[in-house]
């Protein structure tokens, strides 16, 4: 039987008396983390409205938080380990929080990008807090993969409760609400880490690399930007300059870290099979989840008509989908073998998005919620794959492990929406042509807004004469471009799946491995 090779022994460390309920601090403030980012998309046509916002502020309302978040990531985790994993969390609640409260000052987009920025530099310094913490609180493997699943959960339930609570805020609040929400949560958080959370901090702290810190920063913005660009854009000559540098920094912190003793970020790590394994289930399933929740609640509120209220309830299979498979993953895993687990959790999600490629046309809402369910159950790998990532690191590598762990998620989001909303983007558009709309007296500009977005196609068609084709046309383009984007994507949560089935050793066991 293949274990993760251990540094400790359950025995060797007593179990801490208030780890579930450290665990459920842990929890919460992970789900609210992941659901602020849904919210903003449920939040930004209000925003909109009331602060006129150009294009490029627009822009930079949505990207703020996710470039800062990326490249913070290892910075702060190798920070945690030296400070104090305990003490780092406990400040990023409060960053967290202030950055919320903040926004009742913000009366221009600058203001908003810059509670944006803030609130990534504390979501930086809650993610990989979380994964390391609970490291600390649960030195049984097997409570420990018990509690990944509890937090696999909380991830997956967090992307679907956002745009719910983001509606229903909307419904009776304004915009300022979105943000409001996450202050007493934060504040009762940071209440509780301090009475039920232990400290906990490398006992081979990493040292801090100024030359290091840097590069990542630099590689990891540059690589986010670039994708989420890229995605937009094409290869513009911004674009690819952006890629160039991401690919510069990001080779020399490698290079960097392979050279130091006591690196910033472990990346020997990824010499472990089981271990990359890990990563790539980690990485394929934040595409799938990103890139159905953003393409699923586009086609629900400009095809279906749903309000962003009913929008968000009727995202909840993919939440009640991970409810139901996480938790239970690492039970099954002992039963069945981490790799059925790990690479069958793949499949299943595949098999989630393949249902929107052969569901009769025209797609209908529950063919989706079907897809939606088999996503969230095979968001049940995650669980699975942070213990194998976790116990893949020995305990004094925890953060560099966390670090990476979070990067794949923050990765994977932005090649979900870059990649495959780029390839459902591009579907959509076959569909609505150019010379068609010329042909029916559709100006260069409105043409050129109905082809961006089917929202700009439904804008157009109200004041236009052909309004009523460009309607039909565009609302069944982008029910095809949803069919076609199932089919990719489910095509690479299946092969991914089968590379992980063939990373991951045979009779790799969690249950002995306790780092």
């Amino acid at each position: 039987m293949t274990t993760l090779t251990p540094d400790t022994h359950p025995h060797d460390t007593p179990a801490h008396p208030r780890r579930w309920a450290g665990l459920a601090v842990l929890s919460a403030s992970l789900l609210l983390v992941v659901m602020d980012v849904t919210i903003l998309n449920v939040a930004l046509p209000a925003i909109t409205a009331d602060l006129r916002p150009d294009s490029v502020q627009l822009l930079w309302m949505v990207d703020a938080y996710p470039l800062v978040l990326a490249g913070l990531l290892v910075t702060v985790s190798a920070l945690g380990d030296r400070w104090g994993r305990k003490r780092m969390l406990l400040a990023g609640f409060s960053v967290f929080g202030l950055a919320s409260t903040l926004v009742l000052l913000a009366d221009s987009p600058e203001a908003v990008i810059a509670v944006r920025a803030l609130l990534g530099v504390g979501g930086a310094m809650i993610m990989p807090s979380t994964l390391s913490m609970i490291r600390t609180l649960f030195a049984d493997p097997r409570e420990r993969a018990t509690a990944l699943g509890v937090w696999g959960a909380m991830a997956a339930v967090g992307g679907a409760l956002g745009p719910i609570v983001g509606g229903a805020l909307l419904e009776f609040f304004d915009w300022h609400a979105a943000f409001l929400v996450n202050v007493p949560v934060m504040a009762v958080a940071l209440v509780a880490g301090v009475v039920l959370l232990p400290e906990g901090r490398s006992a081979r702290p990493p040292r801090i690399d100024a030359l290091a810190a840097v590069l990542s920063v630099v590689g990891m913005v540059s690589l986010v930007h670039a994708v989420k660009n890229g995605g937009k854009d094409g290869l513009e000559p911004d674009v690819a300059l952006t890629g160039v540098v991401a690919v510069v920094a990001l080779v020399w912190f490698v290079r960097r870290c392979l050279a130091a003793s006591d690196p910033m970020l472990e990346v020997r790590l990824f010499r472990g099979r089981a271990f990359t394994a890990g990563v790539l289930a980690a990485l394929a399933s934040a595409i799938a989840m990103a890139a159905m929740l953003l393409l699923g609640a586009q086609w629900l509120q400009l095809v279906e008509g749903f309000s962003p209220l009913q929008t968000g309830l009727a995202l909840l299979p993919m939440a009640v989908g991970g409810v139901l498979g996480s938790p239970y993953a690492p039970t099954l895993a002992e039963r069945v073998g981490a790799r059925t687990v790990l690479a069958g959790g793949l499949l299943v999600g595949g098999t989630g998005f393949s249902l929107l490629f052969v569901a009769p046309a025209p797609l209908t809402y529950p063919w989706l919620a079907a897809g939606l369910t088999l996503v969230g159950i095979g968001m049940a790998s995650l669980a699975v794959a942070s213990a194998v990532i976790m116990a893949g690191a020995p305990s004094h590598q925890a953060g560099s492990a966390a670090a990476v762990e979070e990067t794949s998620y923050e990765v994977g989001s932005v090649l979900g929406v870059a990649v495959l909303g780029s390839l459902a983007a591009a579907v959509y558009r076959s569909g609505v042509p150019a010379d068609e709309l010329a042909a029916r007296g559709v100006d260069a500009d409105s043409a050129a807004a109905a082809r961006e977005s089917l929202g700009g196609a439904l804008e157009v068609a109200s004041t236009t004469p052909a309004g009523g084709w460009l309607a039909e046309a565009a609302t069944s383009s982008f029910t095809a471009s949803l069919a076609d984007f199932g089919l990719v994507g489910g095509a690479l949560m299946i092969v991914t799946g089968v590379v992980v089935w063939w990373l991951t050793p045979a009779d790799l066991d969690l249950a002995h491995a306790s780092h």
